[in-house]
Formats: C-alpha cells, structure tokens, sequence
C-alpha cells in the first residue's frame, strides 16, 4: 500500500490520506490513483479529509513511467472529480515539491496549506505534455487567469509564500498543523458544508439553480442543526452540530 488512511480527532472525524512513495517524491501511478479513490470512498463518520505526503516533498507529479496510456488518464480524472464533489471538507496539507498532479491535488481540494517553501507549478510545457481542461479551468479559477498562465504556458512556479499571499494557499502551516486545523473544523455542521459544497461547484460549472440545489437548500433549512446553530447561539455555547 502506498496511501495510508488513518481516521484521527474527536469521534473519527478527520481522515487522514497520506501519500507514502517518498522514495519517488510521493510520484503518482496508477496504482496510486486507484488506492487514492478507495481511500475517498466509504467516509463513515468522516467530516473532514486531509491529503498529505511522506517524507521531504507532498507530491512531484505523475510517476512518468507510466501516464501514456488512456486507463491513467480516466483514473485521474476520476479521482479529481471525486475529491471535488466529496460531501464533507477537504484539505490538501502541502510541502515541498507540489508539482504537476501534486498541484491538481491541491486544487482539487477546498482548502489548502503549506509552508513558505512549498513549489506549486505544471511543468507540462517542459514535459511535452498537457493537462486536461479541467485542470486548466480549476487552476484559472484558483489562481487568477494572468498567473495560472504563467504556470501553464511559461513553467512559471509558486511558492507557498507568494500562494499565500494570493489567496490560493489559506494557511501557511506544516502537514501536522493542518491536522490540527481539522480537527478544529469538524465542530462545523456537515449539511451546512455539504450544501454550499454543491452550490459552489455548480457556480463553478457555469450551472443555474438545480432542482436538486434547491432540495438541498430546503433540507438544511429545515435540519436539527439549523435550530441548534441559533439555539447555541443565544445559549452562547458551543453547537453539537449531528449533520440532521
């Protein structure tokens, strides 16, 4: 195995997705992307996911030994899919090389972390390659048109410093702070996460309001934790969110 799963914090809320191919730099193959989606499946009493690397850098990219044929590029692209639309919060806990598909996992993600040091970048033009229109459309949306250029067209780099200072990078922390920040963000109401999740990747999509954004909308109003959310409010405690 080369994804380790671990469910951490109070009540198993946090799961924790570590890359473990440090002697490739967390490099991903296929059999990475298919342990990456199991890992992302059956979340149980999961609230907050957390993707992180072993060893001295999060993730360099696809392992080129093997990207050429059609069965990794449906993988990955499931997989990025997946990460995207999962219900509950996800957190990419980057450091050094974020390069390539270290960065697609980056932006796949809700939120993101690293340290001041941290590379992001898509080295495809120096590779031959091409990333698919939804990474390029993700980046452009993530970073602002003018630089997600830079990076596709010139191999231009980012670090976390400067990624923090642009917004992409919301907290710049090692992998173990990120954790921590975790744990901290299960104590937010799950349907309430779960909805706006949905809303922001139909905005995202170029989607009108769904008959099921819509659903959604009525059902979190009309949860228990939307009476506990003001009801703590007043009682000027602390919410038990139970995500019905």
């Amino acid at each position: 195995m080369v994804v380790h799963v671990q469910q951490l914090g109070a009540a198993d809320r946090v799961r924790h997705v570590e890359l473990d191919r440090s002697e490739a730099a967390n490099a991903v193959d296929l059999a990475t992307l298919v342990e990456l989606r199991a890992a992302m499946a059956d979340l149980g009493s999961t609230r907050v996911l957390v993707i992180s690397g072993r060893g001295k850098h999060f993730c360099a990219g696809a392992d080129l030994t093997g990207v050429e044929g059609d069965e990794f590029h449906r993988e990955l692209s499931a997989m990025l899919h997946e990460l995207r639309d999962l219900p509950v919060l996800t957190i990419c806990a980057s450091h050094g090389a974020t390069l390539g598909l270290g960065s697609q996992l980056a932006i796949a993600a809700d939120l993101r972390t690293a340290t001041e040091k941290t590379r992001f970048g898509v080295p495809a033009v120096r590779l031959g390659i091409m990333v698919d229109q939804y990474t390029t459309r993700r980046l452009a949306q993530a970073v602002g048109p003018s630089l997600a250029r830079a990076m596709l067209l010139a191999g231009h780099e980012v670090s976390g410093a400067k990624a923090h200072d642009l917004g992409f990078v919301h907290r710049l922390a090692e992998p173990t702070e990120a954790l921590e920040w975790a744990d901290e963000l299960t104590a937010l109401a799950p349907m309430s996460i779960a909805g706006h999740k949905q809303s922001l990747n139909a905005l995202e999509d170029g989607l009108a309001l769904s008959p099921e954004l819509a659903d959604t909308f009525a059902n979190v109003w009309a949860s228990d934790d939307a009476q506990e959310g003001p009801k703590a409010f007043r009682e000027k405690r602390t919410p038990n969110f139970t995500g019905r």
